[in-house]
């Protein structure tokens, strides 16, 4: 790697408030300044406030799983940018498959969504990925092309953007691609961003889908992986520190 890897939990609509709050208080114990990865834990909306007080002082980092287009204004039951910065949110989840699926979210919506969020000082994390229908017809690689070119602004850098790949068909079946499939996409999606902006290099392109500790060895050696967007392993401590320490 040639970039600090970013290990971001992605805790879906899981754990309650106890559960959260431990989980984050004891990453916040466990991960020093010094270590080898940036960690970012995105837990959800009601609890954003309640884990942002246990990771006060920690180097770990605190994000949301999603943020209107929006700053303000009549959407009710939607969370703006503006908020979760002001919650204390570095990074933001944009675009997330279960997102475009459940929510009918377009690559235009996610574009606003990522736009929004830079406009509120976070970084966004867009989601990129096929289904197991466009990988069985060999478009892998046209569909998360599109997928970048239309989701991620213009002009956003090493400081400012984070893409992961998440496989729709491997988010928490236990199947992951080849090494050889993930490094052809990330590959791909570096020369995408290329087009983008001039800090291409500098982007850091993470991979997610099934990620757990007996698997992250060999993912985040991979070239163009440069950390991981895990679902169901950072829900435990333990597991969710061996996927980070093993870079």
């Amino acid at each position: 790697m040639t970039m600090r890897p970013l290990i971001a939990g992605n805790w879906k609509m899981n754990l309650d408030r106890a559960a959260g709050t431990t989980l984050a208080r004891e990453l916040a114990g466990a991960v020093a300044s010094a270590s080898a990865f940036e960690m970012v834990v995105c837990p959800p909306a009601p609890y954003l406030l309640a884990v942002a007080e246990e990771l006060a002082g920690s180097p770990v980092a605190l994000g949301g799983q999603d943020c209107h287009t929006a700053a303000s204004g009549a959407h009710t039951g939607d969370v703006s940018a503006p908020m979760l910065s002001d919650l204390g949110c570095t990074y933001v989840i944009v675009g997330h498959s279960e997102r475009r699926a459940d929510h009918g979210e377009t690559d235009a919506v996610v574009r606003a969504k990522a736009e929004a969020a830079r406009a509120a000082g976070l970084v966004p994390i867009v989601c990129v990925g096929e289904t197991e229908a466009q990988r069985d017809a060999g478009t892998t690689l046209d569909i998360v092309g599109r997928q970048v070119v239309d989701s991620v602004p213009d002009g956003l850098d090493g400081a400012t953007l984070v893409v992961a790949y998440e496989p729709v068909w491997a988010i928490g079946t236990g199947r992951t691609p080849t090494v050889d499939d993930v490094a052809a996409v990330h590959a791909h999606i570096r020369g995408v961003l290329s087009a983008k902006t001039a800090d291409a290099a500098a982007v850091r392109i993470l991979y997610g889908g099934s990620v757990k500790s007996s698997n992250a060895v060999e993912l985040l050696a991979v070239a163009n992986v440069d950390g991981a967007l895990v679902g169901g392993a950072s829900l435990k401590t333990a597991d969710f520190l061996a996927i980070a320490r093993s870079v």
